[in-house]
């Protein structure tokens, strides 16, 4: 079985990352502990809110060999077909190598080893030259297809370029290798003297960072163009909410006219104490009415998907993948026994009050085959904690030590730790596995994956 995959993404989110075979079901839920000194609850934090504001799916094809593009290049050369053919399997070459060189530079960068990094970094050059050699080897003659192709090329030439000056600015640093340094500075160069020469960039958006970013930006989203699926949002239950409102709405109004009756019958005429009566009664009524409609709802929603993603196919509009969602806070007893036992596991000293809140992520791949050269989607869910981190302290502090006769003091920073539990089930099996995520305020400090305590 092919497990989901926790990781950090940016300095305050992390991402579940899994891949889905044709016509499969998968259920993920995502159980997180979150402690009550955080400040998370309904009232601070509503779950829609948070659901349409920090957390993102993303579908796409996905090749498990990342290193070595599927797509064959024969399908770059093609002159004939449809103009979609070309800029389709334009794109899923072009997609694969930024794919396979994000995730072989951040492969490289964990070799803390001088030793190690630049042997392995000057072959990650050679294989991408070959790479982007292969992509100009068959430039289109056609001028309606040679945009396509100009925008994926210039892309992938700027992408490159500052994923190996990344590399090199973000790598251990020696003198004896200043040969497969100068021959990766050689690569860089070699790329942007490659632009300027075709003039894919005019001298304004190169002076400009912010303008060249945003573009090179743009031209990353054309590229993944057929490759990464459309996606609709539907909320579930819209219509059962208004149901709930207007039923509310009637039996309030329903009693509050026979309030209102009955004052009337009590009163030979309008007088002052009518008014204020019946003043009384309607701001009792809008007093009670949201409270009620939102206590009604919340019982009837619970336990409820709320949320359904269509995924779609960019260029021909087929359906590939429906996704069912779930957000909600929940109490102890709502923990499935194995998820529960999970918990319980912790240290004495890591049990403390918790608020729970629930994820769960159905999907169900509609169509039986994918396209040519994949066998599987990579399906990504990006979860931001900023919202979590609005009511931390900045817990400023010092640690004071004594040494000899001298006392020195060191600032600390004040962390606060939120137990997760994700558990995967599919025909393949089940997993389950627990994740300790630590931060402060500003960041995710460290997300470690348990083992069995």
């Amino acid at each position: 079985m092919k497990t989901a995959q926790l990781s950090q993404d940016e300095n305050l989110s992390f991402k579940i990352s899994h891949q889905l075979l044709p016509q499969e079901y998968q259920r993920l839920d995502l159980y997180f502990s979150l402690p009550v000194e955080m400040g998370i609850s309904p009232s601070t934090l509503n779950e829609e809110d948070y659901f349409y504001s920090n957390i993102k799916t993303h579908s796409a094809y996905y090749a498990d060999q990342l290193h070595l593009p599927l797509v064959r290049s024969r399908f770059i050369s093609q002159n004939k077909g449809e103009q979609t053919d070309y800029r389709l399997n334009l794109n899923l070459y072009s997609y694969q190598i930024r794919i396979a060189l994000d995730a072989d530079i951040k492969q490289t960068l964990m070799l803390k080893n001088a030793e190690e990094f630049y042997p392995a970094s000057v072959e990650l050059a050679e294989q991408t030259l070959v790479l982007l050699k292969k992509l100009r080897r068959y430039s289109p003659p056609d001028k309606k297809l040679s945009s396509f192709f100009e925008n994926a090329d210039n892309y992938l030439s700027w992408h490159a370029e500052q994923s190996f000056l990344k590399l090199l600015a973000k790598g251990p640093k020696s003198s004896d290798f200043s040969t497969e340094r100068e021959f990766l500075l050689s690569f860089c160069r070699q790329e942007n003297a490659y632009r300027v020469a075709n003039e894919y960039n005019s001298q304004v958006t190169l002076d400009d960072p912010n303008r060249i970013t945003n573009k090179m930006r743009l031209l990353q989203r054309l590229i993944e163009y057929g490759v990464v699926f459309k996606k609709q949002t539907r909320y579930l239950n819209l219509n059962l909410k208004r149901l709930v409102r207007g039923s509310v709405t009637a039996v309030i109004m329903a009693f509050v006219m026979f309030l209102v009756l009955n004052a009337r019958s009590n009163f030979a005429e309008i007088t002052v104490a009518l008014i204020a009566l019946l003043g009384v009664i309607y701001g009792l009524r809008e007093i009670f009415k949201d409270d009620l409609t939102s206590l009604i709802w919340r019982k009837i929603q619970k336990g409820r998907p709320k949320w359904q993603n269509l995924f779609t196919h960019s260029v021909n509009n087929k359906r590939i993948l429906s996704q069912v969602l779930w957000l909600e806070y929940i109490q102890s007893k709502d923990l499935p026994k194995d998820v529960n036992e999970l918990f319980q596991r912790r240290r004495q000293q890591n049990k403390q009050a918790a608020r729970l809140l629930h994820f769960r992520c159905d999907n169900k791949v509609i169509v039986k085959e994918y396209l040519p050269g994949y066998d599987e989607i990579q399906q990504q869910i990006f979860f931001n904690l900023t919202p979590f981190v609005r009511f931390l302290k900045k817990g400023a502090g010092k640690l004071y030590s004594l040494d000899g006769q001298k006392i020195s003091g060191q600032s600390v920073e004040r962390r606060y730790q939120i137990n997760l539990v994700l558990k995967n089930k599919s025909k393949q099996g089940e997993q389950l596995q627990r994740y300790k995520i630590t931060l402060n305020r500003s960041e995710i400090v460290n997300i470690e994956a348990l083992s069995e305590e």
